[in-house]
């Protein structure tokens, strides 16, 4: 047998060889039963009808749009089986908060049920608008996909840090670590993930103002050592973000000394990893000692490439497709696995341990997307090296397959494989 024939075994069982998305002039090659040419499979016009026949089109109430978005939902992933949650949310789907100088939007439990650990907010900040003087219950790790900001942030010993944090960087910010970030460009947008799903729960997150202004001012006063007469102008209520400002270029010297919330992963090469098929950053407390509660990778695999067959033994993973077009299935075990298709905006889970792989569907595009854990490392365990590294008598009996074709899977991790 020859290693296409294991790789048809392998990647069947998890759907990689399902069918996607076909041009609406495609027809049942000629080298099949005679009773399916002239046959078509429907799913990229938005209809669940197989090359087989089964299926019929929809009649009435669907969404066409999200049926063209969503072509293996309707059942073109034909090794799909069982009862698998939903594993996906767009944030177009996440309701904006719209205020002076920016916007916010967030994917917490109550959106994507499967994702207890993580959630997620877009943030958007104009010139000069101010993020306010805040802090969390939870761990908040920032990734900037536009534009540039200005943070300052204090930590329990009084240490502080006041910089500019560019495209690609990161910084992350402990439980409970006081922060405030202003945007430096016409137009600044990050991506922000916590390490609780609920992260709206009250008692989650604390603004300065809204603390001062339900204190009584004679506390205030006795606290600061001034007036009463100075809080009479606190604002009546948070505004979140504070409207566009000059920007601030003001340092602050610490005596305690500085701390280091920031990671510059825009500085670094992202680096090519084996299977030739993009490139793999991980930021986690091996590189980055602070971030000891969410690990992260930045993946930017090539048009056609495959993130090969994995799992991750310390958790659920949290993703957020900055560009491109993918599919994916998990596999949650018991023969339950369920195929999902994204594109830009959309974010999505893999249950703790389950299995899976993600496939960059485009012919000419890359694609690019953040993956999170609560964790403080990035781990997998590849099921090609698995194989690899089992005694073959028995990974081959377990499989069907001959000893010689599992004597050819490499014993190195294929993290990106090359597309085709």
């Amino acid at each position: 047998m020859k290693f296409s024939d294991l790789a048809c075994a392998i990647l069947c069982a998890s759907t990689i060889a399902s069918a996607g998305p076909i041009s609406d002039t495609h027809l049942i090659p000629e080298t099949h039963s005679s009773s399916l040419l002239g046959k078509r499979q429907l799913f990229d016009q938005g209809e669940p009808i197989d090359a087989d026949g089964k299926g019929a089109p929809f009649s009435d109430g669907t969404n066409h749009e999200l049926d063209l978005q969503n072509p293996d939902n309707l059942g073109a992933a034909s090794t799909d089986n069982g009862v698998v949650p939903n594993l996906k949310w767009s944030f177009s789907d996440s309701r904006v908060r719209l205020l002076k100088g920016g916007w916010v939007r967030e994917q917490v439990v109550t959106d994507l049920p499967s994702s207890p650990d993580l959630s997620a907010a877009q943030l958007h900040l104009t010139k000069g608008a101010i993020r306010e003087l805040h802090w969390h219950r939870v761990a908040e790790w920032g990734y900037v996909t536009v534009g540039s900001v200005r943070m300052a942030a204090v930590d329990e010993n009084g240490k502080n840090q006041i910089s500019t944090v560019e495209t690609g960087d990161i910084w992350y910010f402990p439980k409970g670590a006081a922060h405030t970030i202003q945007g430096l460009d016409d137009q600044n947008e990050m991506l922000l993930v916590f390490d609780d799903g609920d992260f709206d729960a009250v008692g989650t997150t604390f603004q300065v103002d809204d603390w001062l202004i339900h204190t009584p001012k004679s506390i205030l006063a006795k606290n600061f050592g001034v007036d009463e007469s100075v809080f009479n102008t606190l604002p009546a209520s948070d505004p979140y973000i504070l409207p566009p400002t000059n920007i601030s270029t003001a340092d602050v010297s610490d005596p305690y000394g500085e701390t280091d919330f920031i990671y510059r992963l825009s500085k670094i090469t992202p680096p090519t990893v084996p299977g030739g098929g993009g490139t793999l950053s991980i930021i986690d407390s091996r590189v980055f000692p602070i971030a000891t509660t969410i690990a992260a990778a930045v993946v930017r695999l090539e048009p056609g490439g495959l993130r090969e067959l994995h799992w991750h033994p310390n958790g659920a993973e949290w993703l957020y497709f900055v560009k491109g077009h993918a599919r994916a299935t998990a596999f949650i075990g018991a023969a339950n696995a369920r195929t999902f298709d994204f594109q830009a905006g959309d974010t999505a889970v893999f249950p703790d341990n389950a299995g899976h792989y993600i496939e960059n569907t485009s012919k000419n595009e890359t694609l690019e997307w953040l993956e999170y854990y609560k964790s403080n490392r990035v781990v997998d365990i590849s099921v090609s090296q698995w194989l690899a590294l089992t005694p073959p008598d028995i990974a081959a009996d377990v499989l069907g397959v001959s000893i010689e074709v599992i004597g050819t899977l490499k014993k190195e991790k294929q993290l990106l494989i090359k597309g085709n």
